[in-house]
């Protein structure tokens, strides 16, 4: 199979769109840009097609399936109550960044929710990629375009390393806005639960109802119940230590790195830390410490950076967890095997 990569919004693009929905219509797999990361879709109402995507992420079929739907009016077809809280939360964040687990009708097959009678449904920012699901004619079911277990894609570079040959078509929406995944949530009984922290932080939750972290993002002994995030996760090709915690502490615990020989190390730091490292050090710089938008922006671009840079041990610098930073720790803590050092004072 050769991958189609599709630019969109260009000229014909209404063309383009027939031919992408036309695609997902015959049971393909279109990788397709949100504000978030990008995602790898297929028709969310066909269980064969759901097999398809298990298989071209090598993912475990027990693991959700995100749904993406064009509109809030698309969610009374896949669903069996709204609450008057989901409600709140959707005319709030959506289209954007937020994912809220719903109990399914049964016209959502088990493969795609993973066997749970419960389904994940969101509906994306970009307009073209809405103008796209409304074409297909159905919530477009969509994990992120990576192998499983692999850094998340942003760019279309970075869903080809991966998927080209295992899809038909991408997509090319430019370098995504967010850089980390959707936030997960549950919100019954008048509270909202976050099972995967995100775009959407905890604190903007805050001004809806109570909110609690799903047990499975503070232990790594349970399992989360959020899609995608069951299994190992995020990983570079190299191993990765996070230091976080005291600023100084911190910075001087990774410039410790500089002279040691035994190995070689790549760093994964803030430009503040960055400044500090020798000019032939391998370094990814993931934007001021104090912008934990920038440092979401580029987090996987980082991840990936060493994945082509390559290095026998990377050494990372995390962030508070306050902010978009319980979504940047998550994601680093998973990546890093729960490897993350705290540097106390």
């Amino acid at each position: 199979m050769k991958t189609k990569v599709i630019k969109a919004n260009a000229r014909s693009w209404n063309q383009k769109l027939k031919e992408l929905s036309y695609i997902i219509k015959q049971g393909g797999l279109v990788a397709f840009p949100t504000e978030t990361v990008y995602g790898l879709g297929g028709n969310g109402l066909d269980a064969k097609v759901a097999k398809k995507i298990y298989a071209a992420k090598g993912r475990p079929s027990d693991n959700p399936l995100i749904l993406h739907v064009a509109d809030k009016k698309d969610v009374e077809l896949l669903v069996c109550d709204i609450t008057p809280l989901e409600r709140k939360l959707m005319d709030a964040f959506w289209p954007g960044p937020l994912t809220i687990v719903f109990p399914k009708k049964d016209i959502v097959p088990f493969e795609i929710s993973g066997g749970l009678d419960t389904v994940a449904i969101r509906c994306p920012a970009l307009e073209f990629t809405r103008e796209w699901i409304r074409a297909c004619g159905v919530p477009i079911a969509g994990p992120s375009a990576n192998l499983s277990g692999k850094p998340s894609p942003t760019t279309v570079e970075a869903v080809l390393h991966d998927m080209d040959g295992r899809i038909d078509a991408i997509i090319d929406g430019g370098v995504t806005d967010i850089g980390v995944e959707s936030t997960i949530v549950s919100a019954r009984q008048n509270k909202i639960i976050i099972y995967r922290p995100g775009g959407i932080t905890k604190e903007m939750l805050e001004n809806y109802a109570s909110v609690e972290l799903d047990k499975g993002l503070t232990s790594s002994f349970i399992p989360p119940l959020a899609p995608g995030m069951k299994y190992t996760h995020y990983a570079p090709t190299s191993p990765l230590v996070v230091y976080t915690g005291d600023t100084k502490k911190v910075e001087n615990k990774i410039l410790s790195f500089i002279n040691k020989k035994d190995k070689k190390y790549g760093f994964f730091v803030s430009e503040e830390t960055a400044a500090l490292l020798p000019e032939d050090a391998v370094v990814f710089c993931w934007g001021s410490r104090n912008n934990q938008q920038q440092m979401a922006h580029r987090l996987f671009q980082g991840l990936l950076y060493f994945n082509t840079n390559v290095v026998d041990e990377i050494i990372g610098e995390g962030t508070s967890h306050t902010g978009l930073g319980l979504a940047i720790m998550n994601r680093l803590t998973k990546a890093s095997g729960y490897h993350i050092i705290v540097e106390s004072t």
